[in-house]
């Protein structure tokens, strides 16, 4: 994968920078978390002080077509607010008037272009598309870590047109830490996967399972591997597909590096919501009426133990409904463990970096990954296209 210390000197060159600036939202249309924008400050720091102008591609949410809402004019003035600088909206993707305003454009000036899911075929790696795109910059440069797992045409097909191409820090990091994890991980190697169901993670857990020291299994996901170990789940989250995948895990564990260590005890409710009364179960046989929303507190302690002990931690997925105030304590428990950890600790994206985000403990992990999809699939061993590309 080159990166943008390999590439030439960059004065008076126009540089597509492929961001992840797909970020939240307040009901006036305010940037409300800011995080990814400033994860891209120092490519594009960078990059502006080697003397390119800055052409930035990066999309908003799901639009069907050009809808206001989704346009990135308020992420412009945030990074303009952060970057220090002014940036520009432009008035569009792509197109005569946005390649006359690119051309227009000076070293360190900044031209954010407007949302590329405006464009029908960026989804669809549309040809046409990537070569309006690569036609507008000399170089280009992939920091959208969150993207990267997409073949879309401003990850992917611009990539393949522009001779000049490499990785943003952002990116670089992001790949090299998960996959130090991997190969290179200070041991012991411990791996917490929580979230719904078996089947969005078992790659995960298989790919952990000759890699890892130990996984910690939390969230909903932890009932069908109590189901196949004899115990009664309830109400609680359990399809019968995660269920035959648990049970074909455990049997076929034997021999395997990892330990697979699943909660001793829970927190139930009585139906899935913040009005409910949290219930603690010192076993693991749930009742027919209620759910499990939680791990509990025994649980928490000992995962917390092998947190401890630990050279390199990954996180990914909470331990419970943490976004109910009273399930939230196995998921913060967990997660003040791991901003604790002595080790190097990695969170993967998605629900654990909410929640680590949500606890006030972003800061004091190792790494807090931008990209939750993407993050998975790395680990799982499959290939970014949004990588690849770029070597």
């Amino acid at each position: 994968m080159r990166t943008i210390d390999e590439l030439p000197d960059l004065r008076g060159k126009r540089v597509l920078v492929r961001v992840d600036f797909n970020v939240p939202l307040t009901a006036t249309g305010a940037v409300a978390d800011d995080t990814r924008i400033r994860a891209a400050l120092p490519t594009l720091e960078t990059l502006r002080a080697r003397g390119a102008a800055l052409v930035l591609v990066s999309h908003l949410g799901r639009p069907s077509g050009r809808e206001p809402e989704f346009s990135l004019g308020p992420v412009a003035a945030a990074l303009s607010e952060r970057l220090g600088t002014p940036v520009t909206l432009a008035s569009g993707c792509v197109g005569e008037t946005v390649a006359a305003e690119v051309a227009a454009l000076g070293e360190g000036d900044v031209l954010l272009l407007e949302n590329v899911r405006f464009e029908p075929g960026e989804t669809g790696n549309d040809p046409t598309l990537a070569a309006a795109l690569a036609g507008l910059v000399d170089v280009y440069v992939n920091d959208a870590f969150g993207a990267a797992h997409r073949a879309h045409a401003s990850t992917h097909g611009v990539a393949t047109l522009v001779p000049l191409r490499a990785a943003g820090l952002l990116l670089e990091r992001e790949v090299t830490t998960l996959t130090t994890l991997l190969e290179q991980p200070d041991r012991p190697l411990v791996a917490v996967i929580g979230g719904a169901k078996v089947s969005d993670k078992i790659t995960v857990i298989d790919r952990f399972r000759e890699r890892a020291d130990t996984i910690l299994i939390g969230g909903a996901m932890a009932f069908p591997f109590l189901r196949a170990q004899g115990h009664t789940v309830g109400a609680s989250l359990c399809g019968e597909e995660d269920t035959r995948l648990a049970e074909a895990t455990l049997a076929s564990w034997a021999g395997s590096r990892a330990v697979l260590q699943l909660p001793v005890d829970l927190v139930l409710g009585d139906h899935f919501g913040a009005d409910a009364d949290p219930v603690p179960l010192d076993g693991l046989d749930v009742p027919e009426a209620m759910m499990g929303l939680d791990i509990g507190p025994r649980t928490v302690a000992a995962y917390a133990a092998v947190i401890a002990a630990a050279g390199t931690v990954f996180w990914n997925g909470p331990m419970g409904a943490f976004e109910l105030p009273p399930f939230a304590a196995g998921t913060r428990g967990v997660a003040e463990a791991v901003a604790d950890a002595p080790g190097i600790t990695v969170v993967g994206g998605g629900d654990s970096a909410a929640a680590i985000a949500q606890f006030g403990l972003a800061e004091r992990v190792t790494h807090l990954s931008t990209g939750g999809g993407a993050a998975l699939e790395l680990i799982e061993g499959r290939e970014l296209p949004g990588v690849e590309v770029l070597r």
